[in-house]
């Protein structure tokens, strides 16, 4: 099963810049105090988090009123704990993960969905045994913490198979080690990175999400409740910025590249360029796929409904809230 899609640069690019109506709805800051904020991804630093780095180097915050600082994200800094404790004013989750967070008392809004469709992965080797879902049955399966697994715990579900979960952190040693049979993975990095240790691709197994009816928007930006409500400019700026950093990520990668490698080489992280520079390409593709007309940066009804009816079916999400309580739509 193939699961490298091309990257269809020029077409994507005309379609991601012809509809950057946020961006120039939210007009550039004039002389005035910066308004302060912080933001924390959802993951350590790389390229699937360009456009903010970017829009932070290259002053698109600041130009909107924003002083704005990235934190280290990573399984030690949750966004969920530091919107929660204070600590950041805006983070990035998974859609599914915002709902489930939401619906546990965490009043979270979206305020821009950056990545349109999933690109997670359950990867296995063939000689494993595993060839479809139902094979997965009584296997060990790595994932990462709760914020990010909520697609696998659905596609499990929805396949009738109980797996044995282990804990998976930053690398996929484990798996590639036999400490497991089945890794999670982002098709712009894990899947990657299990090709470069020698394996061809022949010799996988791999469930991607979004072929198995579980296509949920992925990245977003969130803050709470609170902070859409007291100063729903400063929500519209941040997400205008953000977007124009992708932007410019996408029209200049090579410069994209050297800022997001200033942020891994601060944090010392085992990676390389070359790596990163396949996660930006991958990054081009989910954030405006083939098909999508929509807005960049809007949530859709569709998309949201399409989410809250699979989590509901596998029994992951009861309290759904109103697309209108969800979904902070800048036009308004």
């Amino acid at each position: 099963m193939s699961v490298v899609f091309p990257l269809r640069a020029a077409r994507l690019a005309g379609l991601f810049f012809a509809l950057f109506g946020l961006v120039a709805a939210c007009p550039l800051a004039t002389a005035q105090e910066l308004k302060k904020a912080v933001l924390i991804p959802q993951w350590e630093p790389q390229a699937q988090f360009a456009g903010y780095y970017v829009a932070l180097a290259k002053g698109f915050y600041r130009q909107r009123g924003v002083d704005m600082t990235i934190l280290r994200g990573g399984p030690k800094s949750p966004p969920s704990r530091l919107l929660a404790d204070g600590r950041a004013t805006f983070g990035t989750f998974f859609l599914a993960t915002a709902l489930r967070l939401r619906a546990e008392g965490l009043p979270l809004v979206n305020i821009c969905q950056i990545v349109r469709r999933s690109s997670l992965l359950l990867i296995a080797r063939k000689d494993s045994g595993i060839r479809e879902p139902k094979d997965l049955d009584g296997r060990k399966v790595s994932m990462w913490g709760p914020e990010f697994r909520l697609q696998q715990e659905t596609f499990f579900r929805d396949c009738g198979v109980h797996v044995i979960p282990k804990p998976q952190g930053f690398t996929v040693d484990l798996f590639l080690r036999g400490g497991v049979e089945v890794v999670s993975g982002m098709l712009y990095n894990e899947y990657h990175t299990i090709l470069n240790t020698g394996l061809d691709p022949d010799e996988l197994t791999v469930f991607p999400m979004d072929e198995h009816g579980l296509s949920f928007p992925e990245d977003g930006i969130y803050c709470l409740e609170n902070v859409w409500r007291k100063d729903p400019d400063l929500c519209r700026a941040v997400a205008a910025a953000s977007l124009e950093g992708w932007k410019w990520a996408f029209e200049n990668p090579d410069k994209a590249l050297d800022i997001v490698m200033s942020h891994v080489n601060a944090a010392n992280l085992p990676t390389n360029r070359m790596h990163q520079k396949w996660m930006l390409a991958r990054m081009q593709d989910i954030i405006m796929p083939p098909g999508v007309t929509a807005a960049p940066g809007s949530l859709s009804r569709a998309e949201f409904d399409a989410v809250t009816q699979a989590m509901h079916r596998a029994r992951l999400l009861t309290d759904i809230p109103s697309y209108e309580a969800f979904y902070a739509d800048p036009a308004k």
